[in-house]
């Protein structure tokens, strides 16, 4: 077998980052930083107390008045802009840093770049990004290497005249004469759907407004699916049947999930004769087929959803392929027949389960399954030939990274494309002939001229938590730099929720800390699935409290094994992440010198007590109920915004985007105007709320960096570290 030849080092480029003669060396703990303005008196929210009543217990929230769900009430819209006026008055005396940091970052994004070529359907599917341009032009060939393409999409002349824009998806009818589309203007993930003739650019007037963003053909070149989203709670539970040339008042509804705790997306299988409808909550997941070939099939289940069951699957001619929990706790691999696949009795086993190897996804092509498995929280990819039942592990050179699959649009090869990134290597594309385990480099992300991954160290270490569970952590740092004895500053990130794992991989903004001696740690705490299901389940619902304290017990395991510098720990975290930031910065204000929160999730039991909030329903296997008493007393013992303290908290970045779909706005707004009441020390309060963008913040490829830019200019600043 040869060696799959990753790179270590690969000699990939930045432009901005600092050769060791040229590093700054951080100053002393003892470093006294300029001053921020203090001339400037922060905003203060007036207090409207408003009860809020549930099980008996009556909570007081003296800012409700914030929501606003119209987002247009004045009195709100003017806070809002007085705390972004406040903002940069405080980081007015950072703006040379700022802007020198905004610089440094967008350099190592190469102004041309393209997207390794997607066959589909006869094409060649390219992105590119061109010069200054902040968003996507999408192109198709019908050569490879040809050099005649066809533009789809300019989101740039597209973009013209938006604040904001976004292209969700796009799909070509199956006789490649036509274009369906979805784009957002406003960050609320409520997306148009429009269709074009490809040849002339024609616009039809097909215009289906409030989709969720997918959209996926039928193969009669006239019927296209989507999902419609309620414009409340921006749930997207009705699939519709759309034919061309029709009113979308007509549309025919074809399905319709009934159950609020679900979500509802699409796919199509790759040989595009099946559309699934997929539902899933955290528990458990369901799979709706409908024949792509007949414009008017009716629906029928893959498998009926039941309690605790979990299941995704991939067509393989005519079989199924079913990465499955049932019976297993980590996922095994089946196998079924199309005509037999309500029979649980008649489901195969492919890859076993193993109680110690958690799989988490997998790819079916013509004579193998490639699937990814993780044991003790360290990723392979297994290849298992299907003519010979052999196993093949796809060797790599990092011990710690990410990869996954991409590209893969063709049943009938043998040759595999994966992504592939660690914390010292930028994302990579590689093909694999699974026959020779030949592999070939289809791209590498350049990240300048400066840059080389020799310099750079990672390494896993695992710190034990106050229960005596092991927490595996994630680090990077500059070897020139670091010293292990309690010198270096240390950046903490996590996030920790609906078993999202954060596997270790290539940020290049993170180069601008790292190049002036930070420690980079990615904590795999409880509530992802770092080390399988049970470590989900171990910091979810009755149990998310292990979340919190697994991030507090790495920062202290960190200092007291040398990376961190007890004087500057900065945290930093987003969404879900976010209610991470807030409840630590409640239980252990002590330990951080900054912590960052992005849209974070702060007021738990009032959004969860109210299905009107956008994504609610959907969570309550993941939080909780608040009608349960057992449910509501748990999350209330931990929602930042309620336990809000008279104490001394560290400095803080708060961010929100005021179209924000799936945190609402009004849940930081609250907190920081809580926060400002509550604080008992003089640190730096800071809120910035986008008014032109979402959860996602900004929609450019360079823009989205400007805000990068200003936390970190100000983690510098409280480090004691000059530009």
């Amino acid at each position: 077998m040869k060696k799959l030849l990753l790179p270590l080092p690969v000699a990939t480029l930045l432009v901005a980052a600092c050769s060791d003669n040229k590093i700054p060396e951080p100053q002393s703990e003892n470093a006294t930083p300029m001053n921020l303005s203090t001339s400037v008196t922060p905003p203060v929210a007036k207090k409207v107390p408003y009860e809020l009543t549930a099980h008996g217990d009556v909570r007081v929230d003296d800012y409700y008045w914030m929501r606003d769900d119209s987002r247009t009430n004045t009195e709100v819209l003017t806070h809002l802009e007085k705390e972004n006026s406040y903002a940069d008055a405080v980081l007015a005396p950072l703006e040379k840093q700022t802007t020198a940091l905004y610089e440094e970052m967008v350099a190592r994004i190469p102004k041309d770049d393209s997207s390794v070529p997607v066959y589909e359907n006869g094409y060649w599917y390219v992105t590119h990004y061109v010069g200054d341009g902040e968003y996507p032009v999408h192109v198709r060939k019908a050569e490879r290497n040809g050099d005649e393409e066809v533009v789809l999409l300019d989101g740039n002349k597209m973009a013209e005249g938006e604040s904001y824009f976004s292209i969700a998806s796009f799909a070509a009818s199956q006789d490649n004469t036509l274009l369906a589309y979805t784009v957002d203007t406003v960050s609320r993930r409520l997306y148009t759907l429009y269709v074009k003739n490809i040849a002339t650019g024609e616009m039809l007037a097909d215009t289906l407004v409030n989709t969720n963003g997918q959209v996926f053909w039928a193969n009669d070149n006239k019927t296209l699916y989507y999902i419609k989203r309620d414009t409340q709670t921006l749930l997207g539970s009705q699939v519709y049947r759309h034919t061309l040339g029709t009113d979308q008042a007509d549309d025919e509804l074809v399905y319709e999930q009934t159950d609020p705790t679900f979500y509802t997306s699409l796919s199509k299988s790759k040989d595009g004769e099946v559309l699934y409808i997929y539902h899933s909550n955290t528990d458990k997941s369901g799979v709706t087929l409908i024949d792509a070939n007949d414009p008017e099939a009716v629906p029928t289940p893959f498998y009926a959803i039941e309690d605790d069951h979990e299941y995704s699957i991939k067509k393989h001619g005519d079989d199924y392929f079913i990465l499955t929990n049932w019976q297993a706790k980590n996922y095994r691999i089946m196998k079924v027949s199309a005509e037999q696949t309500q029979d649980r009795s008649a489901w195969q086993e492919v890859v076993a389960h193993n109680p110690d190897i958690y799989l988490s996804s997998f790819e079916v092509l013509k004579d193998y399954l490639v699937f990814k498995a993780k044991e003790n929280g360290y990723l392979r990819l297994e290849a298992l030939s299907l003519t010979d039942d052999s196993i093949q592990t796809i060797p790599t050179e990092d011990p710690i990274y990410t990869s996954g699959f991409t590209g893969n649009t063709q049943n009938d090869t043998n040759t595999v494309r994966i992504y592939y990134a660690s914390l010292t290597t930028p994302a990579s594309t590689f093909e694999i002939d699974l026959d020779t385990m030949q592999s070939q480099l289809l791209k590498q992300t350049e990240v300048g001229d400066d840059f080389d991954s020799s310099n750079y160290q990672s390494e896993r270490v695992m710190i034990t938590a106050r229960d005596g569970k092991k927490v595996p952590v994630s680090l990077v740092y500059r070897k020139s730099l670091f010293k292990k004895d309690g010198s270096n500053p240390l950046f903490q990130y996590a996030y920790g929720s609906y078993g999202s794992t954060i596997d270790p991989s290539f940020v290049s903004s993170r180069l601008s800390l790292i190049d002036r001696g930070f420690v980079m740690a990615i904590a795999h705490i409880r509530g992802g699935q770092m080390l399988g299901t049970e470590w989900y389940e171990d910091g979810k619902m009755g149990n998310k409290m292990n979340t919190f304290t697994d991030y507090i017990d790495v920062t202290k395991g960190l200092i007291e094994q040398g990376y961190a510098d007890p004087s500057r720990i900065f945290a930093e975290g987003g969404s879900a992440g976010g209610l991470l930031m807030g409840a630590v910065a409640n239980m252990a204000p002590e330990l951080y010198t900054a912590i960052a929160a992005h849209v974070p999730f702060v007021d738990v039991v009032t959004t969860m007590s109210d299905a009107s909030i956008p994504l609610t329903t959907g969570e309550y296997t993941e939080w909780g109920n608040p009608a349960n008493k057992e449910e509501y007393d748990y999350m209330l013992s931990y929602s930042p915004y309620d336990q809000v303290k008279k104490q001394a908290y560290p400095n803080l970045f708060v961010t929100t985007g005021l179209h924000d779909s799936q945190v609402q706005y009004f849940e930081p707004m609250k907190w920081v105007a809580k926060l400002r009441d509550y604080k008992t020390d003089d640190n730096l309060l800071l809120f910035i709320t986008n008014m032109e963008a979402g959860h996602g913040g900004a929609s450019g490829r360079f823009k989205r960096y400007e805000q990068r830019a200003k936390e970190y200019a100000f983690f510098f600043h409280l480090a004691g570290i000059e530009l």
